[in-house]
């Protein structure tokens, strides 16, 4: 399907289908700068498998968390055809007409709504995808600015997102409970923890939905920027074309995540490591094109509400040590977050606490490394 003539001048708009080549505002620097070492294959770098099913899956976190920062999640009990119909209908959507899709468009300082990473805004150059963000609370009015007149591909969306969240909600407050006796709590320390801080009851959770279209030059295009995701721990659903990509120091490296059917893959987030005073760290990651083949992910995002301190967990301090992090809110992190990016600095050092160790803030999971590529590739 041709481009509308009037959205042919739309920087907002890129037709990723008629492309032949990528063109400099789509080309990023620097993207082989580290190799890639197959993360499915057995060996050091296999990515570590938290089966929910498993006699003790608590440890299984702990050592993922800590080591990797992420881990692919199976037994979770999410059913496969309802994953199946997830991904259908969000290749449906993003299979609409460019001025359809173009209704609903971000606008600026819209959390909410159609086009390119929220991230991309930081950078000059363009990333090979585009996305949409909603609040499953108000997905109905939300997805109205695509389908204005509802309708059955209206319909059936949201029937199918509302079921997923109902799932991925239950599963969040299950995955936080053992987050939290993977730090060594007991059932009483956990129960005590959610009385004082309530941090399942008020979790917010947000979906944004990602298609990143096949490439004809990927070497030189990148559908997702390095980055750490800010909130509590993100669900990402993929498609069995692989492409999510995870850092890894000593010596560094980019590590591709297999596409395991019907698995999830979970991200610690910049504030759990906060909660957790860095011993769960955040990962850096990033997401490849493929010449052939277009891709479909879905991330599935938890953190506080808007008014909320996140501060170290009492428990999770070691004995005779100080937090090492103060309290912030989601907000004013993100504010932190938006001035490292156009820095280069860590946003995790930027709220550490001076008492803080530097190997504390060495282990915290922040790499300046990468931060500082980000700085090279948007200026």
């Amino acid at each position: 399907m041709p481009t509308p003539s009037h959205l042919k001048n739309d920087p907002r708009y890129f037709d990723f289908r008629a492309a032949r080549r990528v063109p400099e505002s789509h080309a990023w620097p620097g993207l082989h700068d580290h190799p890639v070492v197959d993360g499915g294959a057995p060996g050091p770098d296999a990515v570590p498998v938290v089966d929910l099913g498993a006699v003790d899956p608590a440890a299984a976190v702990a050592r993922a968390a800590e080591q990797w920062g992420a881990f692919l999640l199976t037994g979770h009990g999410v059913p496969a055809e309802l994953l199946a119909r997830v991904e259908d209908r969000i290749a449906t959507m993003f299979a609409l007409p460019a001025d359809d899709k173009m209704r609903a468009v971000r606008g600026p300082g819209d959390a909410c709504g159609y086009g390119s990473p929220p991230i991309s805004s930081f950078f000059s150059k363009c990333m090979w995808s585009e996305g949409y963000t909603f609040s499953p609370a108000n997905l109905r009015a939300d997805l109205r600015k695509l389908w204005p007149k509802a309708g059955d591909d209206y319909t059936s969306f949201c029937d199918v997102m509302e079921e997923f969240h109902k799932h991925m909600r239950a599963l969040a407050d299950k995955l936080l409970e053992l987050f939290l006796m993977a730090l060594g709590l007991t059932d009483e320390q956990v129960g005590a923890v959610e009385a004082e801080r309530r941090i399942a009851e008020t979790m917010t959770a947000t979906m944004h939905l990602n298609w990143y279209p096949r490439c004809p030059d990927p070497r030189r295009a990148l559908g997702l920027i390095a980055h750490t995701d800010s909130g509590f721990f993100t669900f990402v659903l993929q498609s069995l074309v692989p492409g999510l990509q995870l850092f890894r120091h000593s010596p560094d490296r980019w590590v591709g995540v297999p596409a395991v059917p019907g698995a999830f893959v979970v991200n610690v987030g910049d504030l759990f490591h906060i909660l957790t005073n860095g011993r769960f760290h955040s990962v850096y990651h990033r997401a490849v094109v493929n010449r052939d083949l277009d891709r479909i992910s879905l991330g599935y995002f938890l953190g506080p509400p808007p008014h909320a301190k996140v501060a170290p967990l009492r428990e999770a301090v070691p004995p005779g040590r100080t937090p090492a992090y103060r309290a912030v809110t989601w907000p004013e992190y993100m504010g932190v977050r938006k001035k490292a990016f156009t820095t280069g600095a860590s946003a995790l050092k930027m709220v550490a606490l001076a008492a803080a160790t530097e190997l504390e803030l060495d282990d915290a999971g922040a790499d300046p490394a990468v931060v500082h590529q980000q700085l090279l590739v948007s200026s």
